[in-house]
């Protein structure tokens, strides 16, 4: 049973574009953990990255607007966003590159 509270806020990001094997994961991940924000960032069989992230709004906006540049080389051509329910999601204590 989890007893930790659900997240303040949650989102759903899906980055496409020149996004594996630029460490987008792992730089998504530190600049997440930097935030105060759960969750993960996996890469998908068509070539884009999918990022599940919670906690405070702004901190999800800070991410997001990071998410658009992604590290140096990277080229992010799509953002797709959405607002999710942070109870719909099993979040990890700390946010993951998996």
């Amino acid at each position: 049973m989890n007893s930790r509270p659900s997240p303040e806020a949650a989102r759903r990001v899906r980055v496409r574009g020149r996004v594996q094997g630029v460490w987008y994961r792992a730089s998504t991940a530190e600049r997440a953990a930097a935030l105060g924000l759960t969750g993960r960032a996996e890469n998908l069989p068509d070539g884009s990255v999918l990022v599940h992230a919670a906690g405070a709004p702004a901190a999800l906006d800070a991410l997001v607007e990071w998410l658009r540049r992604g590290p140096p080389m990277a080229r992010v051509e799509a953002v797709e966003v959405e607002v999710i329910e942070p109870a719909s999601f099993p979040w990890p204590e700390r946010f993951l590159d998996r």
